[in-house]
């Protein structure tokens, strides 16, 4: 069987099943959380897991609406700005966006105690993003990364076939004789945007035994909203290292779907007629149900034609799959002194190399029937390779410089979700790799974020605001490098290198919030 055959046996293989799994890097972008909720909140950085009594604390420590004395309605909308954009006609640097929406219905007990209902919408994630890229490929090429892997897959005991792979073979990489080609690359430049968010629509239940002790339990729902695109462009040149123009890929991609997870808190005081508490929460997985649309195009201007026809060919993938997120733990420590000053400190931590990734249909790869869904164990070990756990440090501080205005502070660190030495792995043999239509990546070293805040209240209603500056670096890589020796029908052999540098890149945001609230 020739190595065409195979490749098409192979894409042929794939398309036949229609389920789907996702990759680890897609799915590290959909399960990172912003700083966002109320401008109280944000102002002092998240630190209010023990201090409670503010409605964002619905998603952190559920304790914290059980210290609510009074019913409460709040409102918060923000302005979102990225330093440094780039410019690419589908992205705007600055949006505005309806962030938060929640209440808390408090009633009193007897003896003191109070049960306590809340309900609360955020955005636990902006997606708003602008990028763009350039770098020297100093000979390397996403088309050559295309030929490898199709060279590879040709055995039928190789990687599997990327939706990109293809759109490469039918455009460029495969000649009218038969073989496969590659050219090699000088530079590129990748212009990149996202839109939409991740929605949380939290239920609480919640309330104290004593005075010293808070309890609480929240139900959180995911709304999942992910919009992309990407264009992809790289000069080629030939075996005499003349230009022959430039190769360009367009992706669109579209992510929907749902979670579902409980979190649950407590706060107490340990020292009896101190103001020092401390909490600590638990929050169980996110399991994600999500259906992934993708529009790719390949525009082939250069002067080498391949064996197509048509110079500019689309590929269209739809699928759904599961992605389960890791546990989360959080311990917290607050005081207050007098009613002028509030201190809070908070961390979190949770494991995202254990992030699940898995397969829904009827069928495996080997056509064994397995029922609803079971884990992607390729794209699993990918992840354990490439992720790794992550802690959350939120700082804040809080002075009453009168009985109505407050200024407040905060410090909140994220430390990098990614490995330095990770990277995405187009051999991966499985679904999500089949799916996947663009190569680039970038590990994200750990996120910085300072923020200032000030509240007035007038009679019932509260007015706060908050600044946030977040700041992540990172690197960029178009492709994953490799190197590889291949035996032709000639005997003779070739070893092909396609390394490429990574670019230093830098992902600055700036962020007005409002909140209006009422306390009945």
């Amino acid at each position: 069987m020739s190595i065409m055959k195979n490749i098409l046996s192979i894409v042929l293989l794939f398309v036949a099943i229609s389920a789907g799994a996702q990759e680890t890097y897609t799915n590290a972008e959909m399960v990172s959380e912003d700083l966002s909720g109320t401008a109280r909140y944000i102002g002092m950085g998240g630190a209010m897991e023990a201090l409670g009594a503010d409605i964002s604390t619905i998603g952190t420590n559920p304790a914290g609406i059980g210290m609510f004395r009074r019913s409460t309605v709040a409102l918060s909308a923000s302005v979102l700005s990225q330093t440094d954009a780039g410019s690419y006609r589908y992205g705007d640097a600055t949006k505005t966006s309806f962030d938060q929406a929640g209440f808390v219905w408090s009633t009193r007990l007897r003896h003191n105690r109070y049960f306590n209902i809340g309900f609360n919408f955020k955005k636990a994630r902006n997606f708003n993003n602008v990028t763009s890229v350039a770098g020297a490929l100093g000979g390397a090429s996403q088309n050559k990364n295309a030929y490898m892997n199709l060279m590879d897959a040709g055995s039928l005991y190789g990687n599997t076939v990327s939706q990109l792979d293809a759109l490469y073979y039918e455009t460029f990489t495969h000649g009218s004789n038969g073989n496969l080609y590659y050219n090699d690359g000088t530079k590129f430049t990748h212009d990149f945007s996202a839109e939409g968010y991740v929605g949380e629509y939290d239920v609480n239940i919640s309330g104290n035994v004593s005075n010293r002790i808070y309890l609480g339990i929240t139900f959180g729902f995911n709304d999942v909203n992910y919009r992309s695109h990407s264009s992809y462009s790289e000069n080629l040149v030939n075996a005499d290292n003349a230009s022959i123009g430039s190769v360009t890929v367009n992706d669109h991609r579209t992510i929907d779907g749902t979670g579902f997870n409980v979190k649950a808190g407590i706060i107490f005081f340990p020292i009896e007629d101190s103001a020092f508490r401390v909490g600590l929460s638990i929050a169980t997985p996110t399991w994600y149900d999500l259906t992934s649309c993708s529009w790719t195009s390949l525009d082939n201007n250069t002067s080498v034609s391949g064996d197509a026809t048509d110079r500019g060919v689309e590929e269209y993938g739809e699928y759904d799959y599961r992605v389960y997120t890791p546990w989360k733990f959080g311990v917290s420590l607050g005081h207050t002194i007098g009613t002028t000053l509030a201190i809070g400190a908070s961390y979190e931590y949770a494991n995202y190399s254990s992030m699940s990734n898995r397969i829904i249909g009827d069928y495996d790869y080997d056509y064994s029937y397995y029922g609803n869904s079971v884990k992607d164990y390729e794209m699993n070990e990918h992840t354990q390779r490439t992720l790794k756990g992550v802690s959350t440090l939120k700082l804040g501080v809080e002075f009453k410089a009168t009985k109505d205005l407050a200024v407040r502070a905060g410090y909140n660190f994220v430390s990098a979700m990614y490995r330095g030495d990770g990277y995405r792995d187009c051999t991966v043999n499985s679904l999500g790799t089949y799916y996947s239509s663009r190569s680039d990546y970038t590990n994200w070293k750990a996120t910085n974020r300072i923020t200032l805040g000030a509240g007035y209240t007038i009679g019932h209603f509260g007015i706060d605001i908050a600044y946030q500056y977040n700041v992540t670096s990172g690197t960029y890589y178009p492709f994953m490098s490799s190197e590889a020796t291949y035996t032709y029908g000639d005997g003779t052999q070739e070893t092909v290198y396609n390394y490429v540098d990574g670019v230093k890149v830098k992902n600055k945001r700036n962020q007005f919030t409002a909140t209006l609230s009422y306390k009945f």
